[in-house]
């Protein structure tokens, strides 16, 4: 399934929208564990593992300085079958079973599930080497006045807005500091207040960036498809129920991941002494 992400280059939306949200009818544990394979949401799951390595950046520090230590507790924290079960056990209550055989149809699709194929790859590849070559491909596209540049953009919008990526982004940052700064892993100089005056004087940049970095990860992922095969995945993406489908998986994801930012902040204050910052 294709997910933008926050601190790498995917979209994801605050999970206050849909998570309070009462599905009339819910899905059931096999259905939804058949959705995640399905739609290659537990690839994407799994890929939150990767992010672990931003934790320390927030704190300009780097994994390496924890030593030994810091392999093993993002390996627990940021446990796979952990993270999926925690998504199995929201989506139950939340999924409506019209929208998850919706989604599910498609996906389970020749053209579903080259496009899960290509997306799961995707999410677990070395992130630089994927955005220098999606880079180098955006380059080509623009330079070129390729229309499939128009695809792809029309694509990004489908799953979800830069403000909605931004939100989510900054939302997780302030957790994550706030927490550590509990944990007493660091001190902050500001107050959450002052942190987020300071995200949003930055806010147009930001979304400037996750533009072309979304885009880049799009040009990457899809050049196997041609522009035929993206316009008609545009078109599942921008269906009322597969809408309803993103805003869930992307609250779902950015919930997930919040938790475990949150719970490596009150782990680093184990292995580490306090930090300014």
């Amino acid at each position: 399934m294709r997910f933008a992400q926050t601190l790498r280059p995917v979209v994801m939306t605050l999970a206050a929208m849909a998570l309070t949200a009462v599905q009339a009818v819910a899905a059931d544990r096999d259905k939804v564990e058949a959705f995640l394979t399905v739609t290659g949401f537990d690839v994407a799951l799994e890929s939150i593992k990767l992010s672990a390595e931003d934790a320390p950046r927030m704190l300009g520090l780097q994994a390496e300085d924890f030593g030994a230590a810091w392999t093993l507790m993002s390996s627990d924290v940021f446990d796979v079958e952990d993270m999926q079960e925690d998504a199995t056990r929201i989506l139950e209550q939340t999924l409506s079973d019209e929208a998850l055989a919706h989604a599910a149809d498609f996906y389970a699709s020749d053209l579903g599930q080259r496009l899960v194929e290509a997306e799961n790859e995707s999410h677990l590849r070395d992130r630089e080497e994927k955005r220098e070559e999606g880079g180098r491909l955006l380059a080509q596209m623009t330079t070129e006045d390729d229309p499939r540049l128009d695809v792809l953009e029309r694509m990004l919008d489908a799953i979800g807005s830069e403000e909605q990526s931004l939100r989510a982004a900054n939302e997780l940052e302030v957790r994550f500091l706030m927490a550590a700064q509990e944990a007493g892993v660091i001190r902050l100089r500001v107050d959450e207040e002052g942190l987020r005056a300071a995200q949003a004087e930055q806010a147009e940049e930001t979304m400037q960036s996750m533009r072309l970095s979304g885009l880049a990860s799009s040009a990457a992922t899809y050049k196997s498809f041609t522009d035929e095969e993206l316009v008609e995945y545009t078109e599942a993406l921008e269906h009322p129920l597969m809408q309803e489908v993103y805003e869930l998986m992307n609250a779902v994801q950015f919930e997930i991941m919040a938790d475990r930012f949150e719970l490596v902040a009150e782990k680093l204050a184990e292995i580490n002494p306090g930090q300014e910052l």
